[in-house]
């Protein structure tokens, strides 16, 4: 009945979280299968040192919004061994929504994501944003397996967010026929109400991948930063998109880097810096 109602624009109230834990500490969720969520399915907020784990989370893959699990404003988070199927990101981190991220000032810190695997045709294996105004900082991200699905690794902000992200290291994912294998995006156009500052803008600075592997994708890796914020310090080693045709290319603004051992080969933007950024 959520969804019907979302799509005829009929429904009243914000559909609910399956699970939200919120000012929370020592938390555990391990060895359930959540099912049809209406929204997010599991959202820590405002808490510390939560661990998700061995978690099978299940909704159609054309349910708008349905998010595995989000890690919201939290620290020292873990988030390993679990399957996912959903209408949007398997994990998205984030950290607050325009100016209530910032007054807030509650960054995601600290945050390990492991051996995921499962599908989402319209949204990510693993984001980082869109809401990410507190700041979100020290993220790892391992062993991901991701299928069928509009986008690999994705980093997603926008004018009006402000806050950061840094310090994002990222290893050993594997894509079968995803559409976009590896994307940073701006200009998502959702903010909360009209009380957001359009020169808010966000710092991504230290990105940092790694034995990336993507097979039959239909586009190349797009890596989008914003006039006056662009994003800076990307390091990229032993990535390797096969399947594309010969006249796809990388597309990239406002960003800066290094490149070693990407196939094909990136975007000049990524190939006139030292490598010591990836030090």
């Amino acid at each position: 009945m959520w969804w019907e109602l979302w799509w005829n624009r009929t429904l009243e109230h914000t559909r609910g979280h399956l699970v939200e834990i919120m000012n929370s500490q020592n938390i555990l969720i391990s060895n359930l299968t959540f099912q049809n969520s209406p929204f997010w399915t599991i959202h820590p907020v405002y808490s510390s040192n939560v661990v998700i784990k061995d978690m099978t989370i299940l909704a159609p893959l054309d349910a708008p919004n349905t998010d595995g699990i989000d890690p919201d404003s939290s620290t020292n988070v873990c988030i390993e061994d679990c399957y996912i199927e959903s209408g949007d990101d398997l994990v998205a981190v984030k950290s607050g929504w325009d100016h209530y991220g910032i007054s807030m000032a509650r960054p995601s810190l600290n945050i390990t994501i492991r051996r995921i695997s499962g599908t989402t045709p319209t949204c990510s294996g693993v984001g980082i944003g869109s809401e990410m105004s507190g700041g979100i900082s020290n993220v790892t991200i391992e062993d991901l397996h991701v299928w069928d699905s509009a986008a690999g690794v994705r980093i997603k902000t926008d004018v009006g967010r402000g806050g950061y992200v840094s310090n994002i290291s990222i290893s050993n994912i594997f894509m079968e026929r995803v559409k976009v294998p590896i994307r940073f995006s701006r200009g998502s156009n959702d903010h909360p109400d009209d009380g957001w500052d359009s020169k808010a803008v966000p710092t991504i600075k230290g990105i940092f991948m790694s034995n990336i592997y993507s097979i039959n994708s239909t586009k190349a890796p797009v890596l989008e930063g914003m006039e006056g914020a662009a994003f800076e310090d990307i390091c990229m080693r032993n990535v390797t998109t096969l399947g594309l045709r010969p006249n796809l290319k990388w597309h990239c603004e406002f960003i800066s880097g290094f490149a070693d051992g990407v196939v094909p080969a990136p975007c000049l933007e990524m190939q006139n810096n030292s490598s010591s950024l990836c030090l």
